[in-house]
């Protein structure tokens, strides 16, 4: 649980706080509330005079419970992605905005906001308004599942050159005719692109959450929206165009991994059944000339050969060589 204040160019984060005042100190644009206490949301309740969003709220999907205007006050929702144990998790996180104040309720801890408290102390970096600190934040967010994004996309690069180059790990070329790899690798290549899969379909909800609150706030706010921030507000809107058409783009791509993949693994198997055929169908013709000649028939006239024995023998060895020679010469195998 934590409660943080900030003002834009200084710093602005309290390191003690009474939770009993009424008022919050001067200057303060942006309250950052993560997981937070009974104690915390009374005092940010009763100091600012504002309902807060509790996480079942901010965790519907409707676009009318996460977008709402009540009297100039914007309450804001949209789920943002963490890991978790390395495993990428959505969360929901809220946003209240006023003319003069932003509040942000999450529940776990995110790296795009440790990003951007560093840039909110910096003179000039951050507009001294709370529209300007909501808009910096979104800023913040959305340059993190851009470079997510970024990073996916060269893994799946990396993946994709895997799966389809014959190369060895040890960079030798395979002889030819010959397959390298291996059925259990291609099962793990499939696990990656599932997971970097998972990993691009939470960022492309958190992508439309952004894309739905900034042409709202955009419409809300403009009676209070400072004219330096809109167009900052634009810029982030088209971000987000290019991001979401990037993030399609990855989709595809891990479709199209995911098939070519499975297919691959597919043919992989298929081999192994070739090689099993193959073997069978060669041992048919020995067993056929050793049941033949295990019959004792009074007038087999080769039982009476002395080198009956030796004629059955190659007889055997000749019917399981010359099928090998034709599906060798067949390209069977």
């Amino acid at each position: 649980m934590a409660l943080a204040l900030h003002s834009c160019g200084c710093e602005g984060t309290l390191g003690e706080l009474d939770l009993s005042a009424t008022a919050l100190p001067n200057g303060i644009v942006w309250i950052d509330l993560v997981a937070p206490s009974p104690d915390e949301i009374a005092f940010v309740s009763r100091a600012t005079g504002l309902k807060l969003p509790t996480e079942a709220e901010l965790s519907e999907i409707e676009t009318s419970s996460r977008l709402r205007s009540d009297q100039g006050v914007l309450t804001l929702s949209m789920p943002a992605v963490f890991r978790d144990h390395g495993r990428p998790t959505s969360t929901p996180l809220g946003f209240v905005l006023t003319a003069d104040l932003l509040i942000t309720v999450r529940f776990h801890d995110l790296p795009a906001f440790e990003t951007f408290k560093s840039a909110i102390v910096a003179p000039g970096v951050v507009h001294d308004s709370s529209v300007g600190a909501f808009v910096g934040l979104l800023e913040a967010l959305v340059d993190r599942m851009a470079d997510v994004l970024e990073q996916v996309g060269g893994d799946l690069d990396a993946v994709s050159h895997h799966v389809f180059m014959a190369d060895r790990a040890d960079g030798a070329k395979p002889e030819k005719g010959t397959r390298v790899r291996l059925e259990s690798d291609l099962r793990e290549r499939m696990r990656a692109i599932g997971r970097a899969g998972d990993l691009i379909s939470k960022i492309r909800d958190s992508l439309m959450g952004v894309g739905r609150i900034v042409p709202y706030t955009a419409g809300r706010a403009v009676d209070w929206m400072p004219e330096a921030v809109k167009p900052a507000l634009e810029t982030l809107r088209l971000d987000v165009v290019s991001l979401n058409d990037y993030d399609a783009y990855l989709s595809g791509k891990v479709q199209f991994l995911l098939d070519a993949t499975l297919g691959l693994i597919n043919i992989e198997q298929n081999n192994i059944i070739k090689v099993l055929t193959v073997a069978s169908i060669v041992g048919i013709p020995p067993t056929l000339v050793a049941s033949w000649y295990g019959m004792n028939f009074k007038d087999m006239p080769e039982l009476g050969w002395s080198f009956g024995y030796p004629y059955a023998i190659v007889l055997a060895l000749a019917s399981a060589i010359l099928p090998l020679i034709w599906f060798r010469l067949r390209g069977w195998f």
